[in-house]
């Protein structure tokens, strides 16, 4: 506990002027707004108030595989330049060298008001989130996350325990009155039905979730469950493994996808993980000339993702699956 009080009395005493500035986003008022969207199309990302992207930029396992630091901080970089400034992380995403995070933390303290910064945890312990929040503050060289998601609900029980006196809910409501987190929001990738347990129980800011496929027995649909129900109660939405399908389906295009996914009403955003100068290019050119797809095409190309729907060699649909996660990131 005083620990906690110490940490909401240095930001309130020392730097109440940052945060003033860093809040300013989450009142709508574009005017007072740190952040430079340099031409690129913008969405206010729901009940945050933040005006973000319609695309972010995944510092997960995509550019976790880019192996020199020098080379994918340029990319990072160089994204934020041309407008790309919401960054999404997580404790657990990293390689054998180096975790996003501590990566990350490499140039974030120089704009750091200038990025809206997304992080997540994957622990349900009190205990253990309250570490994990405080690591994440240490690696990224700040004081605050601009939103920190509960990491992979994995089902109902996942969802329906998250609010137990000791568990995760708790500590990150705790660092949301301190100022510690903005926004509070979670991940999913497996369970339609636990997405949608989550946003009925608790006052999410933002859900994540895992596009284009449903469960291999058919039964649960991403896109028409959770989705539409986080939209309706305000909640900011955003899109990731946008191009995935390509890893299993031949022939589909990945500008195909990322409008597919941008065209669906239910979302804010996209989060797109990028590995190299000609992707983030090809990224950036999709996002300056995006106009929504007709429906003719929407349904060409939800016919030509059936067979992804039905896969059963979808990695985050398998059981232990960590979101990010690139051979063994180190965690110190």
């Amino acid at each position: 506990m005083n620990k906690r009080i110490t940490r909401r009395q240095f930001v309130q005493a020392t730097a109440t002027a940052a945060a003033a500035v860093a809040i300013s986003p989450l009142t709508g008022c574009a005017a007072t707004s740190p952040y430079n969207p340099n031409g690129l199309p913008t969405v206010k990302l729901g009940k945050t108030g933040a005006t973000v992207p319609r695309m972010g930029f995944g510092c997960g396992s995509r550019w976790m595989a880019v192996q020199s630091n020098e080379k994918a901080l340029e990319i990072l970089e160089s994204a934020f330049n041309q407008g790309l400034y919401y960054w999404d992380t997580a404790a657990s995403y990293g390689n054998e060298e180096v975790s996003s995070e501590e990566r990350v933390g490499m140039i974030l303290k120089e704009r750091r008001e200038q990025v809206f910064l997304s992080s997540k945890t994957g622990d349900r312990e009190g205990d253990m989130a309250k570490k994990s929040v405080e690591r994440s503050l240490k690696r990224l060289q700040t004081d605050h996350i601009d939103l920190l998601h509960v990491h992979g609900i994995s089902s109902v029980e996942d969802a329906e325990q998250m609010c137990e006196k000791g568990k995760v809910l708790e500590v990150l409501d705790q660092f949301k009155s301190e100022g510690v987190i903005r926004n509070i929001g979670f991940s999913g990738h497996a369970s339609a039905a636990g997405m949608k347990r989550a946003i009925e129980l608790f006052d999410f800011d933002v859900m994540m979730m895992a596009l284009n496929h449903q469960s291999t027995d058919g039964t649960e649909d991403f896109e028409g469950l959770p989705a539409p129900q986080a939209r309706q109660k305000g909640m900011g939405v955003v899109a990731m493994k946008v191009i995935r399908p390509r890893e299993t389906v031949n022939g589909l295009a990945a500008n195909d996808l990322v409008r597919y996914a941008l065209t669906l009403g239910d979302f804010h955003m996209a989060n797109i993980g990028i590995d190299s100068m000609e992707v983030l290019n090809s990224n950036l050119e999709i996002l300056k000339n995006y106009s929504p797809l007709g429906e003719e095409k929407m349904e060409e190309l939800r016919m030509a993702l059936q067979p992804f729907y039905q896969g059963k060699n979808l990695t985050w649909m398998q059981r232990g699956y960590q979101d990010g996660w690139n051979h063994d990131v180190r965690m110190a």
